[in-house]
């Protein structure tokens, strides 16, 4: 199979579809691997790398898509990116389709079959191509939140882990999955007054068997996140339903109840906010106030760690790459029920349950899609 690679065009995305090692790897299965020049750079891998494991460089993205039969990308494909694919392509990539229609009725109109990484599962009921994501954007998400919360940002000037005998910030992270489970550590590890909260009874015992006394626990109600938004410097929405659209768990009513300057940083954004008034926003221009409180909604996070989110995510992807270019997606699919929940859209239709139930389209059943 011949596998393309094209440089990431969103504004300020720095990662990469396809690491040097893994070109190696499909070269060795015998693929052929075609790269877009200048693809790797921003992630610290040059043209020459990709040469030495096997791959061609060709000049530019429609190129790319004319060659390969399979394409693998970091984010969802941007309007010029998807006026370039075609029927019986395969797009393998993030699609975070369910607040994103106009994305979702290109790739219908186009025919081609995409996979999406944020749906692949697991045995244990995880999204093993999300969490490296997730694990950085967790990890982030309090470094950014501190840097927000500077009073040279607009924010109330809180350090995170305060000093002896001044109070440590308070935070609260909504949602204690991989992402919130990763904030809470780090926002924890800097010193901050953490508070998680979810409404899994097992997730929050977890979550206190593990780290007990690094952070506090809630469950997730509407009372408990009214008692504690008044008391947070800086909040963090970390919320995840796969494959559909974030729940709006912050209403903007609620920011008056904040303290002025104190900062939410929406991790949820790329699956349309947990927050009200979230709106996505890039790495060149991150942060916006409404009603005196401060939002970091940028939907590529782990694109500013560029090296380590490509090399996390290739680690993830490679095994799935791999099987669907030796195989074949049908093949792939009908062999691991766990990739076949990546199937999003193919030959003209949608084909994931939450997407559909969120954009009001209808959805073809992807067992029945293996069969188109």
């Amino acid at each position: 199979m011949r596998i393309g690679c094209p440089r990431e065009v969103k504004a300020q995305e720095y990662r990469v579809g396809l690491t040097p090692h893994a070109a190696r790897e499909a070269v060795a299965h015998g693929h052929e691997v075609v790269v877009e020049a200048g693809a790797g750079a921003g992630a610290g891998f040059p043209d020459a790398d990709y040469l030495a494991a096997g791959a061609r460089i060709v000049d530019t993205a429609a190129e790319v898509f004319a060659a390969a039969e399979l394409i693998v990308k970091v984010k969802e494909p941007q309007p010029a990116e998807r006026a370039l694919l075609r029927e019986g392509q395969v797009l393998f990539t993030y699609l975070h389709l369910a607040p994103d229609p106009d994305q979702t009725r290109d790739l219908i109109a186009s025919g081609v079959t995409a996979l999406a990484y944020e749906t692949v599962t697991d045995v244990q009921g995880g999204l093993p191509l999300l969490a490296p994501m997730s694990e950085v954007a967790g990890r982030l998400a309090p470094q950014v939140g501190a840097w927000t919360l500077q009073k040279a940002n607009g924010g109330r000037g809180v350090l995170m882990g305060g000093v002896p005998g001044v109070a440590a910030a308070r935070v609260v992270v909504i949602g204690g999955g991989v992402v919130g489970t990763h904030a809470a550590r780090v926002a924890a590890g800097m010193g901050a007054h953490v508070t998680v909260l979810d409404r899994s009874l097992p997730r929050l015992r977890y979550l206190d068997d593990v780290f007990g006394g690094q952070f506090g626990t809630r469950f997730a109600t509407a009372g408990a996140l009214a008692e504690l938004l008044p008391e947070a410097d800086l909040v963090i929405g970390a919320v995840l339903i796969p494959g559909a659209a974030a729940p709006k768990l912050v209403r903007r009513a609620d920011l008056a109840t904040m303290k002025p300057g104190a900062a939410i940083v929406d991790v949820a954004i790329d699956q349309g906010g947990c927050v009200e008034t979230a709106r996505p926003t890039t790495h060149e221009d991150p942060i916006y106030a409404v009603d005196g409180i401060l939002h970091y909604c940028v939907a590529n996070m782990p694109g500013a760690v560029a090296r380590t989110s490509t090399q996390a995510l290739g680690n993830a992807t490679m095994p799935f790459m791999l099987a669907i270019a030796d195989k074949g997606w049908r093949k792939a699919c009908e062999d691991d029920p766990h990739l076949l929940a990546g199937l999003n859209v193919h030959a003209g239709h949608l084909t994931y349950y939450a997407v559909g139930r969120a954009l009001g389209i209808d959805v073809l059943a992807p067992h029945l899609a293996l069969k188109r």
